[in-house]
């Protein structure tokens, strides 16, 4: 067995799922909406199935998929680009997979910024590559210029970046976004931009794609999911979008994993990504309203939590809360105590971690977000 794989244990995801499941809890852990998304795009997909074909589709996927990208992009961030610059992946960790396999050589430098999701090390580390990282602080979770600074000494060969970040809730602001552009461009290093949750924005925020910053259109790689944005996790529909010239080998790796995406999804998200802005704007504002629910339940319940600007989560401190449990211990005995499933933060760093912060995921009915914070409160004060 690889060595990579052989000393990783079950996902925490996974962990906490199979935990809720043992326990009929409420799982606020794993990030999956309770919804199957719009019905429209759905019926798009289902009429696919029926009136298309359902053989082999173009490795680099659909030709109306790919045109749906490029214009949705352009109309959304204001990105010049192409299909040819659109590449189709089952899913975004796929295209994370494809992204790093194709970049990343023995022994190369990778920049990942933690807390990240689970996926990046055992990707960069399988690859070959030697993982550097660039750690944020809570509350704010902040890029600043120092430590950009050293985290790019010796001029890493790729930075993984994930904006919004997941776990943390941030969205990058424009001034951070061109703290990482310089960089990359000062050192010749390549940016893999996980940016999945590019649409799920509160408050009013923008998403600024680190491949649009000036400079950066043939040194990044933005990577995104349909799932996501429209809800449909299980739909394992993603996207990289690349200058040609650096999509290429990232497209050889991916015929080797995947191959190809089931064309009648492709189809229906072609048909989603062309929605009007009003869907979007009420997508956002229907999570907004969820999170701001969740936080003002559980900081009357007593819990201390940190600011949400994005992704269907928020996070609790744990110490500034006056719980004393770390998150691992804390995750576990709500599952058992209160019925109530989270994620531990500790396991999103590559090495010593932050130990008393737990994620929630708001993406759920109010009368599910209300029984937890009800149950996570009794058990607090216990």
């Amino acid at each position: 067995m690889n060595p990579v794989y052989a000393s990783l244990g079950t996902t925490i995801f996974e962990e906490m799922s199979s935990l809720a499941r043992q326990y009929g809890a409420i799982n606020l852990g794993q990030g999956f909406p309770e919804t199957d998304g719009p019905i429209d795009v759905r019926q798009a997909a289902a009429d696919a199935l029926l009136k298309h074909s359902n053989q082999y589709p173009p490795m680099m996927g659909m030709a109306e998929l790919r045109r749906a990208v490029a214009d949705h992009y352009a109309r959304f961030q204001g990105l010049p680009i192409t299909p040819d610059h659109v590449l189709v992946t089952s899913g975004a960790t796929e295209a994370l997979a494809a992204s790093i396999l194709a970049l990343v050589s023995e022994d190369d430098e990778v920049v990942l910024i933690e807390p990240m999701y689970d996926a990046y090390r055992p990707l960069v580390e399988r690859a070959g590559g030697r993982v550097r990282t660039l750690r944020l602080a809570p509350p704010d979770w902040r890029l600043t210029p120092r430590a950009v600074e050293q985290a790019f000494v010796g001029s890493p060969k790729v930075l993984v970046m994930n904006d919004p970040l997941n776990p943390a809730a941030r969205a990058f602001d424009q001034d951070e976004i061109a703290l990482l552009a310089e960089a990359c461009q000062c050192h010749g290093t390549i940016a893999i931009c996980d940016e999945v949750w590019e649409h799920v924005l509160f408050d009013g925020r923008r998403h600024h794609p680190l491949i649009g910053m000036p400079g950066m259109a043939a040194q990044a790689i933005k990577i995104g999911s349909a799932g996501k944005i429209f809800s449909m996790t299980g739909w394992k529909v993603g996207f990289v979008i690349a200058d040609p010239a650096l999509l290429q080998p990232v497209a050889r790796a991916h015929q080797f994993l995947t191959f190809t995406t089931p064309p009648a999804l492709q189809l229906g998200v072609a048909y989603g990504l062309g929605k009007d802005d009003a869907w979007f704007a009420d997508m956002r504002a229907g999570y907004q309203h969820s999170r701001d629910g969740l936080r003002d339940g559980l900081e009357r319940a007593g819990f201390s939590v940190l600011p949400s600007d994005a992704t269907y989560f928020l996070c609790v401190d744990l110490r500034a809360s006056g719980i004393e449990d770390d998150d691992r211990d804390f995750c576990r005995r709500a599952v058992e105590q209160a019925g109530v499933a989270a994620i531990p933060l500790s396991p999103f760093y590559a090495g010593s971690a932050e130990t008393g912060i737990i994620r929630l995921c708001f993406a759920k009915p109010y009368s599910v977000l209300a029984d937890a914070i009800e149950r996570l409160a009794r058990m607090k004060f216990r």
